[in-house]
């Protein structure tokens, strides 16, 4: 099987999210409950591997993720464990720390520059959280971000394939994923210096396509999306800890005072 085949299948990682309440530095949660069936409409999939998949509103590292990109010209859907693992790396651990990729740094960096140019994908997410400092207290709060008009957002990801070499050639294939992040816009800046980017659908085919290899054009796309098009409010700190998962979690709650 070729390094750029998008398949998962019984070799996918299944290691359990990290339950141990740390908070990501940037979007470090984010929120997945569309099903397979609405994603595949929404993306134009022309194969849908999951057939289900469980509503998840508190999506940490390590979590197995749905995913899409290009295979043979058509668009498949499938789940990769979040926290990419470069295929040059000694072991999985790595992951932890690269479940974000910033776009500025995308073209130059070891463990992403391959990826960009070979292996790019979509993470469909329904909504992201991000910390906010409040002067005086500890314990930062957080905020829901969400489209407006309630479709699932376009994360620009990467995805990459990685083997235990001490295993030999026959070890499993894990297939991993990281979302890219970029500079704030005006909505999410108060509350922090980065956020993930959200694609336009007109940029979809452009992303997804195999057979672009022109970094420099890519690059351009890796923006903010508008202010307007995201609407958020403040929840809980419930989200704080990745074993809390329900509805409840997107709550609205007071926003703190000053």
């Amino acid at each position: 099987m070729g390094q750029n085949e998008f398949r998962s299948g019984a070799a996918a990682a299944t290691d359990p999210p990290d339950g141990n309440g740390t908070v990501e530095p940037v979007c470090g949660r984010y929120v997945t409950v569309s099903s397979p069936t609405l994603l595949s409409e929404r993306f134009d999939v022309t194969e849908l591997r999951p057939r289900e998949l469980e509503p998840n509103y508190n999506v940490a590292p390590r979590a197995d993720v749905p995913v899409i990109a290009e295979r043979h010209g058509e668009r498949v859907l499938d789940v990769l464990r979040w926290g990419l693992i470069p295929s040059w790396a000694k072991d999985r651990s790595i992951g932890d720390r690269l479940i974000n990729a910033r776009g500025e740094k995308i073209t130059t960096s070891n463990a992403f520059k391959r990826a960009f140019e070979r292996r790019r994908c979509i993470v469909p997410a329904d909504g992201f959280y991000e910390w906010q400092a409040v002067a005086g207290q500890r314990i930062k709060q957080p905020w829901f971000f969400r489209r407006r008009d309630g479709e699932p957002l376009a994360f620009a990801g990467l995805w990459e394939i990685w083997h235990d070499r001490t295993e030999g050639d026959d070890a499993p294939r894990v297939r991993t994923c990281t979302i890219i992040t970029t500079t704030p816009n005006s909505l999410v800046a108060p509350i922090h210096d980065r956020m993930p980017v959200a694609l336009p659908e007109a940029s979809w085919s452009t992303w997804l396509s195999v057979d672009n290899r022109d970094t420099a054009a890519l690059s351009q796309l890796l923006v903010p999306m508008p202010a307007d098009e995201l609407e958020s409010w403040t929840v809980s700190t419930l989200v704080n800890k990745a074993d809390n998962n329900g509805p409840e979690l997107l709550d609205r709650v007071p926003v703190p005072s000053p």
